[in-house]
């Protein structure tokens, strides 16, 4: 009993801090954006008005606000489905095929992950420059009279362009996850699928997939949830939303609403929206990527 005793008080002693840590920074700030979403504020002003749910009232009633869900929608989908796509793919090539210089092409793949958000907005802003970036100084070489692209200028091109710096920011990191995880596969499962005739397209859906799917499925429900933070700092990077609101975003719409024009309460409702929005499809990606884990 002693003994039971004294264990008890020693989780109770790690456990306690990481609690306290949790309910001061997560929890609070949590409950307060909630809570300041009901009412009329400035954000930097004594009076607070208590409108109830007028915020969300407007929100709904507010085509920018519609906007911006349709380009977080956008990029969830668009950035999800390339980067998981082409991580699995080169995971599956360096892991399988002996390919001369495979750590350093593992490098080259991992080197933008490591770099800010920041450096990876200058480079991609330098790329698409419309009178020195590389892009069109690459398209001048085939139509030497050709006006220049405004990749970030342009209405229906300019969320594009912050898709491709997304995915290129995002798809080394998850191809070295899926390598390490295809490295425990073992190889006899892939030995006797070949003395059964498949091939490396059917080996790859029928054994290393399977395998591999519970870390698929806990890195795609982290990998979508944090595109929704890293295409606000893309965005407010590149673009700052614009043009004329073309490439703003859940967060860079929230903050252009709470901090730029004073309107800390209506700002806070849309956070609440985003927080609602992140719970619900965390839930639904859960739901819909629920399968029997295969062990071997």
């Amino acid at each position: 009993m002693k003994n039971k005793r004294r264990r008890t008080g020693f989780i109770a002693v790690c456990v306690t801090p990481a609690v306290l840590l949790f309910i001061i920074f997560m929890l609070i700030p949590t409950f307060d954006v909630f809570r300041m979403s009901l009412y009329k504020w400035g954000g930097y002003t004594v009076d607070k008005t208590f409108v109830g749910l007028e915020n969300f009232k407007k929100l709904f009633q507010n085509p920018k606000f519609y906007q911006a869900f349709q380009n977080s929608i956008l990029l969830i989908v668009l950035v999800t489905l390339v980067t998981f796509t082409l991580a699995l793919i080169f995971a599956a090539i360096l892991s399988r095929e002996k390919i001369k210089g495979q750590n350093f092409f593992r490098i080259v793949f991992y080197i933008p992950n490591i770099l800010s958000v920041v450096v990876i907005s200058a480079i991609f802003s330098a790329i698409y420059d419309p009178n020195q970036g590389l892009l069109n100084s690459l398209l001048r070489v085939f139509q030497k009279d050709a006006d220049p692209i405004l990749w970030l200028g342009n209405q229906k091109l300019v969320i594009y362009s912050i898709v491709i710096a997304m995915i290129w920011q995002a798809v080394g990191y998850y191809m070295v996850m899926y390598m390490a995880s295809m490295a425990n596969v073992p190889e006899s499962l892939y030995e006797s699928a070949a003395l059964e005739g498949a091939g490396r397209i059917n080996q790859f859906f029928s054994i290393t997939l399977p395998l591999v799917w519970t870390n698929i499925r806990t890195t795609l429900t982290f990998f979508i949830i944090s595109t929704i933070n890293m295409s606000f700092l893309m965005v407010k990077s590149m673009t700052n939303g614009g043009p004329d609101g073309a490439s703003s975003v859940f967060l860079s719409y929230m903050y252009q609403e709470a901090y730029t024009n004073s309107s800390y309460g209506y700002g806070m409702a849309i956070g609440v929206m985003v927080f609602l929005f992140s719970f619900a499809l965390a839930g639904i990606l859960n739901a819909v990527t629920s399968r029997e884990e295969i062990e071997y």
